[in-house]
């Protein structure tokens, strides 16, 4: 009887410390970099890459991001440093994202599974940057806007690959 209840507490113990790993959703993205081309809806191209690592002891993520650094898209180069944080108060995952013109978007990330849900405000209009896992080495991704599970009008659709670790040759 003793060991039941010893394993119980041990296990209920481990369940709440991965209850308590609400950034653990970015896991995934952690010491590689993604990659993306594209095309925006009006034309414009989209190129980034982001590389991903925690922070203070997993309890932020830093996402550092290349693309395009002027108006033109003819200069490459650091664009974009974000952080993602656990809100305890709130019990939501925030985000600011700052970029080289000087700005910042702020919002929210929730978790659909391994699917990664950013929503915020874009001046008038509520955007969604949506992060679906296909593998630890491809996200599809998506920008527009997302309402009921429904897209209404896609911005942006394109894929966030990674390089897949190449096995040592045996000989």
């Amino acid at each position: 009887m003793k060991k039941i209840l010893v394993l119980s507490l041990l296990l209920a113990g481990f369940l709440n410390a991965q209850a308590q790993e609400p950034l653990s959703v970015f896991e995934p993205l952690m010491g590689k970099t993604w990659s993306a081309e594209g095309n925006w809806g009006d034309g414009s191209k989209f190129k980034q890459d982001i590389n991903f690592r925690y922070d203070l002891n997993k309890k932020l993520v830093i996402a550092e991001s290349n693309g395009y650094t002027n108006r033109e898209q003819t200069t490459y180069g650091p664009r974009n440093h974000g952080i993602r944080q656990y809100d305890e108060a709130s019990k939501t995952i925030k985000f600011w994202e700052f970029d080289v013109f000087g700005g910042v978007t702020e919002g929210t990330v929730i978790a659909n599974g391994k699917d990664i849900i950013y929503t915020y405000a874009y001046g008038e209009s509520l955007v969604t940057d949506y992060w679906e896992y296909i593998d630890d080495h491809t996200y599809n991704f998506i920008v527009g806007s997302y309402e009921n599970g429904e897209w209404k009008q896609k911005y942006l659709s394109t894929q966030f690959t990674t390089a897949k670790a190449t096995e040592p040759k045996q000989d």
